[in-house]
């Protein structure tokens, strides 16, 4: 199939970083547009990523007939026009994660997107990371199959029956340091919620993918916008609770995931391993690659422990250089390639959905569940939102 032509609009530090080098290097797309209004990126989109045409206009990057599938990456201000106006002409949409500020102008998103029928992916990319898609592949096939490891221990003949026997749990830990993030996080206005928003529906996605249930019911705390914990139920009996802490470190791992379920567990450390336990034939230990390891000659063993010796390394060169950047090396990858990737074969027909706009309805509403519930201190149905 031909390639993709791709017009980038918003081109900052997110697109940048992920999703311009990715189009450039695909063999499934060309960077044909990027549309910023800053003449500095629009010149660096040219000379460094080699964007083929730039410009300042996003209508006019939408109604080309030569671009054939938009990369929204500008700000929540500026998602709802562009995602409509995209519809009207037929032009597919990735569009980074949250889909806007307010449920209002999200359910105006789906309702464009149903309606008009374009292919539409949220960028939830860690639901494209290999470990991610292994661990969810290993667990869904557990909860569907139930079979036993001979070991498990049944203490006693004769256990009664439970309604919420083998129902699924998960625990999601967050590590994070608030001292690297941007400015525009502590602005009222174009980030009204906080982490709670821009950050949550990353997780709120994961845990609703693994659960692979309707969330009923949400309660958090917070004690101001670094701490949150959140416990999801759903309409089957499952839970899932989510510890943010934003007062953490990148000196160590930032994300942590296990999932149990019918008498097993599997566990995502940073994307850098796959654990498991009480599963029939799944293996105990995966590893998986790191990106841009520039401490190929340290922990060798990979994995966890393998991240964790090249993190060590980089943290002392970085102290030593007095260049905090130089800390991250060897990152796990956490599937933002994978998901644009994934999306040209969607509208290629040769895949279903990577993570559509009623996915991102859903990952959006148990957020502001969340935020409801911590600002009322009470409990709120997802239904409510």
């Amino acid at each position: 199939m031909k390639k993709l032509n791709f017009a980038v609009i918003g081109c900052g530090a997110l697109a940048q970083g992920t999703h311009i080098p990715c189009l450039a290097q695909s063999e499934k797309a060309n960077l044909h547009t990027c549309c910023d209004l800053s003449d500095y990126i629009l010149t660096l989109c040219q000379t460094k990523f080699g964007a083929q045409h730039i410009c300042k206009d996003w209508k006019a990057a939408i109604e080309n007939p030569e671009v054939d599938a938009i990369c929204l990456c500008t700000t929540e201000k500026l998602r709802f026009p562009v995602i409509s106006y995209a519809a009207q002409f037929h032009k597919p949409v990735y569009v980074e994660k949250p889909l806007a500020t307010s449920m209002e102008e999200i359910y105006k998103i789906q309702k464009a997107v149903h309606e008009s029928g374009i292919p539409f992916c949220i960028g939830h990319n860690r639901r494209n990371s290999p470990a991610m898609r292994d661990a969810h592949d290993i667990f869904r096939k557990h909860m569907e199959d139930n079979r036993q490891e001979p070991w498990r221990w049944k203490r006693e003949p004769g256990r009664p029956n439970r309604k919420d026997d083998g129902r699924a749990s998960m625990s999601v830990r967050v590590n994070d340091d608030w001292y690297s993030w941007k400015g525009w996080v502590f602005d009222p206005v174009q980030a009204p919620y906080g982490p709670m928003l821009f950050e949550m529906t990353h997780f709120t996605d994961l845990c609703n993918w693994f659960m692979d249930s309707e969330p009923e019911e949400v309660v958090a705390m917070e004690t101001g916008m670094l701490n949150h914990a959140i416990i999801i139920k759903y309409k089957t009996g499952e839970l899932a609770t989510l510890n943010m802490c934003a007062n953490g470190t990148f000196g160590y791992p930032k994300e942590l995931y296990e999932i149990m379920g019918n008498g097993a567990i599997v566990v995502v450390d940073h994307m850098c391993e796959v654990r498991t336990a009480g599963i029939p034939g799944a293996p105990a230990v995966k590893k998986y690659d790191f990106i841009k390891d520039r401490h190929q000659d340290v922990g060798i063993q990979g994995g966890i422990e393998g991240f964790r010796e090249k993190k060590a390394a980089a943290l002392k060169e970085a102290a030593e250089a007095n260049d905090p950047m130089l800390q991250f090396t060897a990152e796990p990858d956490k599937g933002h390639s994978a998901a644009l990737e994934n999306f040209i074969d969607q509208i290629n027909g040769l895949r279903g959905e990577v993570c559509g706009v009623d996915d991102a309805v859903c990952a959006s509403q148990v957020a502001f569940a969340a935020i409801k519930s911590a600002r009322e201190k009470r409990f709120v149905r997802v239904d409510e939102i």
